[in-house]
């Protein structure tokens, strides 16, 4: 699925609970599609169908490991910082995001810290990661 749709979807999940209205959850959603697309066509380390695996294995082996298990969990999501996403994340990852988002590597980081949190929590409702691929994730839960 392409970045873009994959935004869409993403727009959607976290619009549900978006503190800046639908053009701010769209634009969340645009940030983590590209993120999450770059991841899955990169070979990253993601795996199959849902670069959100490969994702989190990369904050962990970034040192955020605590944190993205808040995310997982059941209990309040811990925040994150723009230069941890900039630690965790291949460069060339990060700059493909950013040019896709016509903005700076450093903003995409931010607005990436900013949101990640949410949707990863979003889409591990039980607290842990579902097994499907990632555009399914979305689906059920958006609906």
């Amino acid at each position: 699925m392409a970045g873009n749709d994959l935004g869409s979807l993403l727009g959607g999940l976290l619009g549900g609970s978006g503190q800046s209205g639908a053009a701010g959850a769209s634009g969340a959603g645009n940030i983590l599609g590209a993120l999450l697309g770059a991841l899955s066509g990169g070979g990253s380390g993601a795996a199959g169908g849902n670069p959100l695996g490969g994702l989190l294995d990369m904050l962990t082996k970034a040192g955020l490991a605590e944190q993205k298990d808040s995310w997982v969990g059941t209990g309040e999501n811990q925040s994150v910082t723009g230069a941890q996403i900039q630690h965790a994340l291949p460069d060339d990852t990060l700059k493909q995001v950013a040019d896709e988002a016509g903005i700076t590597t450093d903003q995409a980081a931010t607005q990436i810290a900013e949101n990640l949190p949410r949707a990863v929590d979003r889409l591990t409702p039980e607290g842990q990661m579902p097994a499907g691929s990632l555009e399914d994730l979305i689906r059920a839960q958006n609906l």
